[in-house]
């Protein structure tokens, strides 16, 4: 794929990891990127300055549910990457019908359009899906049992795509990826919220004891492992895709003030948030035998993402000020 033409749509390319899949797509001179992002709250054209002046790039700003925009974007594409969703659980505990209008209904759209053009597509899903496990690692084949409005979205839009790949033989994969972390995350995420209380001196707010347990995944590996499916993923295939760090939320908020020489008084315990999961753990056996394996060490990774945010300040007040509009 890398030395062929290609045009990759992807939706949701002006947020976080979709902004960092389009960095990386259009490294290859022979591939053309088209995103399509409606640019809510958590989406913005700052993330794509470095692109706008390359011909080989295009931005249309619309929904993914609407499929008179949608059909003809799938029909000129070679790919499509399906990035587009509502994804913090937070938000979706208090405003549910979102995260179903846009992670399932967006998804269907996207699916009928691939269907009707047999356009090849990645739907990007989250380890949430399983639900929580003490220990050990779920696999592809382990069933799914969502805890959160967010996570049962998520599944809803996987069982789509499987009905579409059965039914239809539609040439469709599905990634659930682990924690993501690095620059131009949103700041209502764990790490740049951290990161934020360190570098201004408020509360670091960590949800009940701290224990919960989460693996982190740089975002450079999670859009290489995007990459390595879209091209080698077998249709109607899932594929975890972890080997993030692990600790608890109470360890990685000490090694956010440790890097940036914050007081550890500044954390504060604040109220567990409902259904909360303990811990996410997912085998990626399965996209390892197609040549992918993490390449950024946790420490590095974090003190790098840090750094971003330390200089990158104008940027995270855009953020929040579209985030409370």
């Amino acid at each position: 794929m890398p030395d062929e033409r290609l045009h990759v749509l992807i939706t949701g390319g002006a947020g976080f990891i979709g902004s960092h899949l389009v960095d990386l797509m259009l490294e290859r001179p022979a591939t053309h990127v088209t995103v399509l992002d409606k640019l809510t709250y958590a989406g913005t054209l700052l993330n794509l300055t470095a692109h706008e002046h390359d011909p080989r790039f295009r931005f249309v700003r619309a929904d993914v549910a609407d499929p008179d925009t949608v059909e003809p974007l799938v029909r000129e594409a070679d790919r499509v990457v399906h990035a587009a969703a509502e994804s913090f659980v937070d938000r979706s505990i208090v405003h549910s019908r979102v995260f179903v209008e846009s992670n399932i209904i967006g998804t269907h759209v996207i699916l009928e359009a691939c269907r009707e053009t047999g356009t090849p597509m990645v739907l990007i899903s989250t380890d949430e899906v399983y639900g929580s496990r003490a220990e050990g690692a779920f696999t592809e084949d382990d069933p799914m049992r969502p805890n959160s409005p967010y996570a049962a979205s998520k599944a809803g839009a996987e069982l789509l795509c499987r009905s579409y790949a059965v039914t239809y033989n539609a040439p469709i994969v599905v990634i659930r990826g682990t924690n993501a972390y690095g620059p131009r995350q949103h700041p209502e995420k764990a790490i740049p919220t951290f990161a934020l209380g360190a570098l201004n001196g408020k509360p670091i707010p960590v949800y009940g004891d701290g224990s919960n347990r989460r693996q982190w995944l740089h975002v450079g590996d999670f859009v290489r492992g995007i990459a390595i499916v879209l091209e080698k993923g077998k249709p109607g295939g899932v594929y975890n895709m972890g080997g993030g760090h692990e600790l608890s939320n109470l360890e990685l908020a000490r090694e956010v003030c440790r890097i940036l020489g914050a007081a550890e008084s500044l954390i504060s315990p604040v109220d567990d948030r409902p259904g909360h999961d303990f811990r996410y753990g997912v085998a990626w056996d399965r996209i390892g035998e197609l040549g992918w394996t993490p390449q950024v060490p946790f420490n590095s990774g974090l003190a790098s993402t840090l750094a971003w945010y330390r200089d990158n300040m104008s940027w995270v007040q855009v953020l929040l000020e579209g985030a409370s509009a």
